[in-house]
């Protein structure tokens, strides 16, 4: 409950999400109609800065923010009963692009971007709609090859349990470190996992 007030204050703290409301009202329509394993993508939207990431724990969605500005939604799958994914602000702290896990086996973990040193990060996975996960965010495999492309290490990852009121820019971007550079892509498009 701790962690939770303090995101909240944070994130009052943080201007709201400032983009053309053109582009947000776009994605955050897309976003009210993901089916599990699917995305929305704007990386074409003029925006320029280090990217930024949401992920909603209630709405199973991640928000992907390039210096403030909104350019992506996910469907996800984050922690089952038992293997809960931890709430906080995190930072990428590795990333790999094929990584298997030291705790499952082996587990095959594509586009790899560690949070934690004790096993959570962000990687493609399955999405079936619900909670599958032991303790990571699943995203879909071409959501997750695309954001590990324009990630770097020390980009801000922000894991909330809140989910506001139903509207994208009630989930503010987080506070963004600027020597985490990206790269531009293009396009507005959904997609669904392969």
């Amino acid at each position: 409950m701790r962690c939770r007030s303090i995101l909240l204050a944070c994130a009052m703290m943080i201007a709201p999400l400032a983009t053309d409301p053109g582009l947000a009202q776009n994605l955050d329509s897309e976003a009210a109609t993901l089916a599990p394993g699917k995305y929305a993508w704007n990386q074409d939207a003029g925006a320029e800065g280090p990217i930024s990431i949401v992920v909603s724990l209630p709405r199973q969605l991640a928000y992907v923010y390039r210096g403030g500005t909104l350019i992506g939604v996910s469907t996800v799958s984050t922690g089952r009963d038992g293997y809960p994914t931890p709430t906080g602000t995190f930072t990428i702290l590795q990333k790999a692009a094929m990584h298997k896990s030291n705790r499952y086996n082996d587990a095959p973990m594509p586009w790899m971007q560690r949070l934690t040193w004790d096993g959570v990060a962000l990687h493609s996975g399955s999405v079936p709609g619900y909670h599958s996960s032991h303790g990571c965010v699943h995203l879909p495999d071409a959501f997750a090859r695309e954001l590990y492309g324009i990630t770097r290490v020390g980009a801000t990852v922000t894991i909330t349990d809140d989910d506001g009121s139903g509207a994208v820019d009630d989930i503010s971007a987080p506070p963004v470190d600027d020597s985490a550079e990206a790269t531009p892509d293009a396009g507005l498009r959904v997609a669904s996992a392969r």
